[in-house]
């Protein structure tokens, strides 16, 4: 140490630079001692601070919590006077914390009181001022159910509020497009107060119109509906002339265009659902129910020619149908055509797995084109072709009642023991059906 400090010069000054080094050492050390001090202080302050925090969001939330046991505790007992004021204190503390119960028990308990005969009218005073904005706090922080809570506001503003109409049409027309399965009581209240302010100067009348065409669609068995319809017109043509408005003033819309077919339809009206079937087949050529609704009309019209055209079609796209053989054999059977007609009963039965219907419409040819003859026994062995097809009719499904019935009615038309035995024919022998009247049948009877 001494041969290294011997390059600094005298004795005094080594002593001096002894004495500085352990000042520096002495004030490092210190300057460690302090920032280690300084640390331990910052981390017990956080520490502390954390802790401290913890402490109180506890408390918080075990303040929360015993507000929320209160206000419920008193639900149950039906105590609502005394449970609200806690059901206000949690929804001003954490209006989302309890959502899924507090809202739907607070709802219960407002209008418990409301319509108590034992509540003061300070009291209900209050629940009318207040009961609006618990509707509107559910929808802002019980999203999922939000629908429900905007109609029964819609019927708070309507029922005890009696606010402006377009302001309880607004909330109802939000429900609904926030749920188009609501009940149809929301439905209806809000149909009643589009018929109710409906004026040149607004479109309610039409709205109303297409609230209760769609609960006409969705509750088809509902006769309410349909009444309501026909109430909005001095009858069912005017009915139509709205509807066909309606879509031709939103021409590209298919949905106002279907309305508007199913009115016309249902006022017995096809050539105007005609009118719109065919845009609607052209805008949707894979829709089923389009062509089957177009191929009805056009044979209520007697355009059979379209009708063959629809239901060939139809059978296109959606081969594995046996109505779609079913009916164009019928449509066949009212051209004349009956060995295209049959031709189409024994499809549909195969492809319906041996479907007993068409067997009976086959025997209704038969039965038709004997009535169109002279009555002799070539007519007769016609007439008991029919009924050996109706018979096979009831054999692949015995509740086939027409079937039954026309077997009944055409047993003095067929052939007797006699009528054979003085032809010379034998029981087991095969008759084939010839003639000029018959020339299309191309069968056979057997003699009994």
């Amino acid at each position: 140490m001494e041969s290294v400090l011997a390059n600094f010069g005298s004795k005094g000054q080594k002593n001096n630079l002894i004495i500085n080094v352990e000042d520096l050492i002495l004030k490092t050390l210190n300057k460690f001692i302090g920032l280690t001090f300084l640390l331990c202080l910052v981390f017990s302050s956080v520490l502390l601070s954390n802790t401290t925090s913890n402490y109180f969001e506890k408390s918080d939330s075990l303040k929360l919590l015993e507000k929320y046991s209160l206000f419920s505790e008193y639900h149950k007992n039906k105590d609502f006077e005394s449970a609200i004021p806690y059901g206000w204190e949690v929804l001003e503390m954490d209006p989302a914390k309890f959502r899924k119960w507090i809202y739907y028990k607070m709802e219960d308990a407002v209008w418990y009181l409301h319509d108590s005969t034992d509540v003061s009218p300070e009291m209900k005073e209050s629940i009318e001022d207040t009961i609006i904005y618990l509707y509107d706090l559910a929808i802002e922080h019980f999203p999922e159910e939000k629908a429900y809570f905007e109609s029964h506001k819609a019927f708070i503003l309507e029922g005890w509020l009696d606010a402006p109409a377009e302001e309880i049409i607004a909330e109802y027309e939000k429900a609904i497009q926030d749920d188009v399965d609501m009940s149809s009581y929301y439905y209806n209240r809000l149909g009643k107060l589009y018929i109710k302010n409906a004026s040149d100067e607004n479109d309610f009348k039409t709205k109303a119109l297409d609230l209760y065409t769609y609960l006409s669609e969705r509750e088809p068995d509902n006769p309410q509906w349909p009444a309501e319809l026909e109430g909005l017109v001095e009858n069912i043509d005017q009915l139509v002339d709205l509807t066909k408005k309606n879509w031709l003033n939103n021409k590209e819309n298919l949905g106002k265009a279907w309305k508007f077919v199913q009115m016309a339809i249902r006022a017995g009206n096809y050539p105007e659902a005609i009118e719109g079937l065919e845009f609607l087949v052209e805008k949707s050529p894979e829709t089923v129910n389009y062509w089957n609704q177009l191929a009805t009309a056009y044979q209520k019209t007697d355009q059979l020619k379209n009708a063959e055209g629809a239901l060939l079609n139809l059978i296109e796209i959606d081969p594995d149908a046996k109505e779609h053989y079913l009916n164009l054999g019928i449509n066949y059977g009212k051209m004349g055509k009956l060995s295209k007609a049959r031709k189409y009963y024994i499809k549909a039965s195969a492809v319906g797995g041996s479907w007993a219907l068409p067997i009976y419409y086959e025997g209704s040819l038969y039965e038709k084109s004997a009535r169109a003859c002279n009555f002799d026994f070539e007519t007769k062995m016609v007439y008991q072709l029919a009924v050996d097809t109706y018979r096979k009719a009831v054999r692949l499904d015995p509740s086939l009642t027409d079937a039954k019935n026309r077997i009944g009615a055409l047993s003095t038309s067929v052939p007797t023991q006699e009528d054979y035995f003085f032809r010379g024919y034998k029981s087991g022998q095969v008759l084939p059906i010839t003639g000029d009247c018959f020339a299309w049948i191309g069968k056979s009877v057997t003699v009994p």
